[in-house]
């Protein structure tokens, strides 16, 4: 039976129930640890919510839908490629060592056709979306591709991650727009990428506040692994922030917090989108007092806990459309 990875917990679905060959490939696009999906695909959600609020409406069910598998595909992709870069650290580190690709389960080449493979089918779900979006997922490759080797490089790999993992809320804003896809365009000449005028001030203000959240959350996540990291040489936020962990988690999801908003009333959302980003503050708190550097099983349960903060700020984002109050057009 394969090693169950420490953050995956003894009861994913992977090891329960997933064919034994099945289960080094399910594990290399991390479906035995969906608190990733879910990271990568609440910014989006958010960016589809925060227009059709100040449009005065609810998301359209369809691109939520067309997000969440394209977050899957991508998360995947970005886990493959990642597990090849790192597959040296990756072997010296207790909580990844059991990794496909480190222990050798699936090759390098393999990994990497799996994730052109993956790649490739959620770019065919962009072929549905509006122009807009196919240049916003184009503007994120540099980010994505780059990741792996931010933790060779400098102590602030999860700022990194914020700006890759939240692009998705440019792009859903976008996507929001409607208009015409690629599909329908073909034969008739390329379009001009998105403009970011006035109307694209609380998307801007929404990714600002998810790179801060990232910035916290992920710094949580890299507590698990401050010695094997020490050892191994990789950087992170943790091992540079050490006992200043829990300050600095707070400050950033302050900054969240309060970009956050900022992005609810320039788009002039309704009264309940207030109290609802209230409760995601809430969570975020708790979380920033949670944290310690010595405890990872505790760093763990805070960090998993904000699946639930996008979910609320997706909900007060999704609900800020009653009573909206709007000087915005979002662009089209």
């Amino acid at each position: 039976m394969d090693t169950v990875l420490p953050d995956a917990g003894p009861q994913n679905w992977v090891d329960r129930l997933a064919p034994e060959p099945l289960r080094p490939w399910l594990k290399l696009a991390r479906l035995d640890r969906p608190t990733g999906i879910w990271l990568l695909m609440l910014p989006g959600w958010q960016g589809v919510a925060l227009a059709g609020s100040i449009q005065g409406r609810w998301p359209d069910p369809w691109l939520l839908l067309a997000i969440l598998i394209g977050s899957v595909l991508m998360r995947a992709a970005g886990c493959a490629v990642n597990d090849v870069a790192d597959r040296d650290f990756d072997a010296r580190v207790a909580r990844t060592a059991a990794r496909p690709v480190a222990s050798g389960r699936i090759s390098r080449r393999a990994a990497l056709a799996f994730a052109l493979a993956c790649t490739a089918a959620s770019v065919a779900i962009l072929l549905f979306l509006n122009l807009a979006s196919l240049w916003f997922a184009l503007g994120s490759l540099p980010l994505v591709v780059a990741y792996p080797f931010m933790k060779r490089i400098t102590w602030w790999p999860q700022a990194w991650l914020g700006l890759t993992f939240n692009w998705g809320a440019l792009l859903g804003f976008a996507a929001a727009q409607g208009g015409e896809s690629l599909l329908g365009r073909l034969g008739l000449g390329v379009a001009g990428a998105p403009v970011l005028g006035e109307g694209w001030i609380p998307a801007l203000l929404l990714y600002a506040s998810g790179v801060a959240w990232t910035l916290g959350y992920d710094t949580i996540y890299a507590v698990q692994d401050i010695e094997d990291d020490a050892l191994a040489g990789v950087k992170s936020t943790a091992r540079r922030l050490g006992r200043h962990v829990p300050g600095f988690v707070l400050g950033a999801y302050l900054v969240a917090f309060i970009l956050a908003g900022a992005a609810g009333r320039v788009g002039g959302l309704g009264p309940i989108f207030g109290p609802c980003l209230l409760a995601a503050g809430l969570i975020l708190a708790w979380q920033a007092r949670a944290v310690r550097q010595a405890d990872a099983p505790r760093a763990l349960k805070a960090f998993k806990a904000n699946t639930w903060v996008g979910l609320v700020v997706f909900a007060a984002l999704a609900l800020g459309h009653f009573g909206v109050n709007s000087s915005f057009t979002t662009p089209g």
